[in-house]
């Protein structure tokens, strides 16, 4: 019991002071694969499982497990149980030293370690049920650029024992070659990630997700759990996705980069340029099918270090395309048998020697005078090896580019073409292009935007006429292609002239726009207008002309194209031009008008009227020939007749009538308030409509007020101020002022007699 005890205390002591031994960030991938090793009874099979798993070197100072803990889940993915487990404490070690590129500065020291863990168990046939193989270990490099807080997350390995895959005494793929622990930022990565199977069966490769496990506890009891750092036994599928640093990352593009790195479906080849400094975690899949049915899929995790290694020396030359090394060079002809090399090495500073070497007929042809630019003439068609090759003899670093070039037998394109020049039909094209290889591809431009075809021998209707540049690209199964322009003088005549309007019947004057909407025509055409009065125009698509005389008239039109075609039309009694009438009135009376003199008499003086609409202001109208109307508004009025010839021809007139606003104020010159009812006050009368600003006051002879008012219908009763006691007898002055309706000032003074 107490020694039980105090193991305990020593674990989590050596815990507390070695934490990374527990916690051990330095996991930088692995993957798990499979053996049948036969059948031991009816039902019941041998199987191997390896495991290979990859740290940094020396492992921040936490080694490989000792032992490593495997279990096998029976089940499916979401409904399983531990069937056993396993805990593997022997294991294959391996340095795996990084393959610098020579001449390369600036390579960071990196270098992956690998262990590879073996354990074999007899497992009975499931039909409807897999084996999952899982094991689990916290965690991962903080320095990693794609995960977030990759510090914080595990991983987990597995790999899953399917029915069929039992059935067939299958073997699972094993993956050839490791990845390359250090790739070039900005340099084109090219690396072959297949696998071989040893039962040849169908291999498909993807990225895919990469897995998490366990947590960062490194403290017991959670040390061993699902959290923990070291889950023992592992924990049951389903497992959780590592997260990656959305939207920039995903499992489909682990590492970006332009172009963008992505795997080959069919080879596992990886390609792409990776165009970010730093650490990417990439889970690749192969699946396994056999005749379409998947038998297995084993998923590898590693890390891509992408560094600052730009080469000293990278022979490179302008070509065609790269085949699968980065150092390949393919370069195409077709007919040229001069081929001009262009030298595109890197760093152009470091280039003592340069040398162009070609294979041709057996002989080696070397140009070694050091010239950054050559020209090769090839003896005839075919495929042609040839060599970059940067230093190879002057010391120091050195590299070589291979050249692949391939002449291909010359394509010449050519075509006619016909149609009628003068009749507006379609033009046909006949290709007469030539080629040793078999001409596959037709490209056909007509000048006209977003005209094409791919057929050999195309047709095709211009929709306007002009000079149109007619192009055509030819391509044979080299895909070798020449191209030629022709220009096509389309410019035929329009088989039919069609105008508006169709007919037209107006009146004097008659300003008659011709909308020619014959086609094809454009400016270039020469165009002659008749308009039956004599007039004539040139020149003009569609012009307007201006018919001042009633009558019937013929027009006719004639069209020339540029190459001389030549319709016409003519089309009669088309513009018909009737009299117009004329309007005028006059008014009885015209002037003085005003509220006491409203009533207007309107006499008709128009000619050739046999219609009249009278508008008599805003509200009233009338169609006598002669009406009478009385204003009851005073101020300005508009007067517009609208007369209608027999023919149906209009005119109009408008004039302005000004009914003034009169106004009338008379002042009695005596009054007499002695209460008999007689003239008992004194005020004035008169008509005031629109007047402003009233004020009436009353002066005795000593110059007091005596009264006054703002309203013209208040009487002085002949007391002060109507309330002050009786004035005396005499005369009183008075002063009466207001603004008329048209703001004209009005001032009427005079003398009131006060008599008892």
């Amino acid at each position: 019991m107490n020694r039980t005890k105090n193991l305990s205390i020593c674990v989590l002591f050596i815990l507390f002071l070695f934490p990374s031994l527990v916690e051990a960030k330095h996991i930088i991938g692995g993957d798990i694969t499979y053996e049948c090793l036969g059948e031991v009874s009816p039902g019941v099979k041998r199987w191997r499982f390896t495991m290979h798993i990859y740290r940094d070197c020396y492992g921040n100072g936490a080694d490989f497990d000792k032992p490593a803990e495997f279990a096998v889940y029976k089940g499916s993915v979401n409904n399983n149980s531990l069937y056993s487990t396993f805990s593997i404490s022997d294991y294959d070690f391996t340095k795996l030293i990084p393959d610098t590129p020579q001449c390369v500065t600036k390579i960071p020291s990196v270098c992956v370690e690998e262990a590879a863990y073996s354990f074999e168990t007899i497992l009975p046939v499931l039909t409807n049920e897999s084996y999952f193989i899982v094991y689990q270990r916290c965690c991962r490099n903080n320095s990693i650029t794609n995960l977030i807080n990759p510090g914080d997350v595990g991983a987990t390995y597995t790999i899953e024992l399917k029915p069929a895959a039992m059935a067939g005494n299958n073997n699972s793929p094993k993956y050839l070659n490791f990845p390359p622990i250090i790739i070039c930022n900005n340099l084109p990565l090219i690396f072959n990630h297949s696998a071989v199977d040893a039962d040849g069966d169908i291999l498909v490769y993807s990225f895919c997700q990469a897995l998490t496990g366990g947590g960062n506890i490194t403290v017991q009891p959670e040390l061993f759990t699902c959290i923990g750092a070291k889950p023992t036994p592992p924990c049951p599928p389903p497992f959780d996705f590592v997260p990656y640093a959305l939207p920039t990352y995903n499992s489909n593009n682990p590492v970006g980069g332009n172009p963008q790195v992505t795997i080959n479906s069919a080879t596992g080849m990886i390609t792409g340029t990776p165009n970010i400094i730093g650490q990417f975690v990439v889970a690749v899949c192969v699946q396994e099918y056999r005749n379409g049915q998947l038998l297995s899929t084993v998923q590898r995790e590693f890390q891509f270090n992408v560094a600052d290694c730009t080469p000293d020396i990278d022979a490179k030359l302008s070509a065609d395309s790269l085949t699968i090394k980065a150092e390949d060079y393919t370069i195409k002809s077709c007919g040229d048998k001069t081929i001009f090399f262009e030298n595109k090495t890197t760093e152009a500073s470091n280039v003592k020697e340069v040398e162009w070497r070609f294979e041709i007929n057996g002989t080696t042809v070397s140009d070694k005078v050091n010239k950054w630019f050559t020209a090769f003439t090839f003896p005839d068609t075919g495929l042609y090896n040839g060599m970059l090759l940067i230093n190879q003899s002057s010391g120091g670093c050195s590299d070589t580019a291979f050249i692949h070039v391939r002449i291909f037998p010359p394509i010449n394109a050519s075509f006619s073409y016909d149609y009628d020049t003068c009749v507006a039909g379609p033009v046909t094209f006949t290709d007469h292009s030539t080629g040793e290889a078999v001409l596959n591809q037709w490209k056909w431009n007509f000048g006209i935007p977003g005209s094409a075809s791919s057929q050999q021998n195309p047709a095709y209707l211009y929709p306007v006429p002009g000079d149109h540049p007619v192009k055509l690209k030819v391509s044979d199964m080299n895909q070798c292609s020449d191209d030629t322009t022709q220009v096509i003088h389309w410019f035929p005549a329009p088989p039919i002239i069609i105008i508006q309007p169709s007919s037209f019947l107006g009146c004097v004057p008659a300003d008659i726009f011709f909308d020619n909407l014959s086609t094809p025509i454009d400016n270039r055409y020469n165009i002659v207008w008749y308009f039956g009065d004599g007039d004539t125009m040139h020149n003009v698509i569609s012009p307007t002309h201006l018919y001042d005389v009633e009558g019937v008239y013929d027009v006719r039109v004639e069209i020339t194209s540029p190459i001389g075609c030549y319709v016409d039309a003519d089309f009669p009694n088309l513009i018909r031009v009737e009299p117009s009438p004329t309007a005028a009135f006059t008014c009885d009376p015209d002037s003085a008008l005003s509220n006491f003199n409203n009533t207007v008499h309107f006499i008709d003086q128009s000619i050739g009227a046999e219609h009249w609409n009278w508008q008599l202001g805003t509200h009233t109208t009338s169609l006598e020939q002669s009406p009478t109307h009385t204003f009851l508004d005073t101020g300005t009025v508009f007067i517009r007749l609208i007369v209608t010839h027999p023919a149906g021809c209009k005119d109009s007139i408008t004039k302005e009538l000004d009914f003034r606003p009169e106004i009338t104020w008379y002042m009695p010159n005596a009054f007499s308030p002695n209460g008999d009812g007689t003239n008992d006050d004194f005020f004035g009368k008169g008509f005031l409509n629109g007047v402003i600003n009233f004020k009436m006051s009353i002066w005795n002879r000593w110059g007091e007020l005596v009264f006054e008012t703002n309203n013209p219908n208040d009487k002085w009763n002949g007391e002060k101020r109507n309330s002050g006691g009786m004035s005396p007898e005499g005369v009183y002055v008075y002063v009466v002022s207001f603004t008329g309706p048209r703001g004209e000032a009005k001032t009427y003074k005079g003398f009131a007699t006060l008599v008892r």
